[in-house]
């Protein structure tokens, strides 16, 4: 009998929890593995967890994430229902820092097998960590967010990141335009 999606999550969730395999693992509160419909076509893929993600165990809840929910449900997504969130890192880095190149390596085989479940039609890059990690090392995120690349048979898009857009608030109007982007590429896909 074969494990749904649902069941495989949660058996490499549960593999994940007893990660050691750089030393973010020693500061953590919690891992921080994704959330979300195992079966959805859109996945969002952050950086890493920072403080409240960290205490929580779940991907964007601090204010950042408040942001990102409210700009989801403007386009008629929701974390629990139609969408998943993972990180490139699964454990706080320090002080909220960027994940350095050599604990995203460590890290990144986790992401890999939840897109390998999940199988997303589109991903959606927030940041430029994410972005450089997942669509290439050189992007320019205040260039080039909005911007739709296929690659590898998946749509992919870099957009702000919803921390950069409350310590720059003038950015939120391009960020949203970036949303409205995304649900327009869902129902030219016939996602709704």
């Amino acid at each position: 009998m074969s494990m749904d999606k649902k069941e495989l999550l949660k058996d490499l969730e549960n593999q994940c929890l007893d990660c050691k395999r750089c030393g973010l693992c020693r500061g953590r509160n919690n891992v921080v593995f994704g959330v979300g419909n195992p079966e959805a076509e859109v996945m969002f893929i952050g950086e890493g967890p920072g403080e409240q993600e960290d205490l929580r165990g779940e991907p964007f809840v601090g204010k950042a994430g408040i942001l990102l929910d409210k700009m989801l449900t403007a386009i008629d997504l929701d974390r629990r229902k139609n969408i998943y969130i993972a990180n490139i890192v699964k454990c706080r880095p320090p002080q909220n820092r960027d994940p350095q190149p050599e604990e995203q390596e460590m890290c990144i085989a986790w992401l890999r097998r939840q897109f390998a479940i999940i199988r997303p039609k589109i991903i959606v890059c927030l940041g430029r960590i994410a972005a450089a990690r997942i669509i290439k090392p050189d992007i320019r995120i205040k260039r080039e967010h909005g911007m739709i690349i296929k690659k590898g048979g998946v749509m992919m898009m870099p957009t702000l990141h919803p921390a950069a857009l409350l310590r720059n608030p003038g950015d939120k109007p391009g960020a949203f335009e970036d949303f409205l982007k995304l649900q327009k590429l869902m129902e030219d896909m016939e996602l709704y």
